[in-house]
């Protein structure tokens, strides 16, 4: 059993180990929806939702497994409870709004698929986390995420107002400024231990 408290886990989660930019994970959506922060705010939300329900279903999933001795099944079993969550949203934002689903385009089915979301139910089940732990670990995943893609998707929109010299401009500069991000969250580090 773990011994950290819910406000260090959700600020280990949130900030210290961001999944985007300390972990590296879930770069595609983090590169490709974060264009506009309207965009980038319900990408956001569709992924803290599946990390959440991931997460819950995923502490139940262990608990089973170990109790029946088949440990060996728990990777591919979370990976079907997070792609039958991520239809669940897909189905509801493409009959909720069509536009926001086509702008999402193919990085909505793609959550399934999304490292971030497998990474929060395998590194809460290795840390022993407990089920209230898990879903605090697992909303500090989320906002982290979210926080990743809303602060690059704003320095995107404001950088359509400035004149960039052409060598930088596009992908490089997103991945120049999402590299200044990861720095800067190395500052965080000094808030708690892994």
């Amino acid at each position: 059993m773990n011994t950290e408290s819910l406000g260090t886990i959700f600020l280990n989660a949130a900030l210290v180990n961001n999944f985007v930019l300390a972990y590296f994970l879930g770069i595609c959506p983090f590169l490709g929806v974060s264009g506009k922060v309207e965009t980038a705010s319900k990408m956001g939300a569709a992924v803290m939702f599946v990390m959440l329900i991931s997460s819950m279903c995923a502490y139940g999933i262990h608990a089973f497994l170990v109790a029946i001795n088949a440990p060996y099944l728990q990777l591919i079993s979370y990976i079907v409870v997070i792609a039958s969550t991520v239809q669940l949203v897909e189905m509801f934002i493409k009959k909720m709004s069509p536009t926001l689903f086509r702008s999402l385009g193919i990085f909505l089915p793609l959550i399934t698929t999304n490292c971030a979301v497998l990474a929060v139910a395998l590194f809460q089940t290795n840390k022993g986390y407990g089920f209230l732990e898990s879903v605090v670990y697992a909303l500090g995943a989320g906002v982290g995420f979210t926080l990743a893609l809303l602060l690059i998707a704003g320095l995107r929109e404001q950088l359509n107002f400035a004149e960039v010299p052409g060598i930088s401009k596009g992908t490089a500069l997103t991945l120049f400024i999402a590299g200044i991000l990861s720095l800067c969250f190395m500052g965080f580090a000094g808030l708690g231990a892994q």
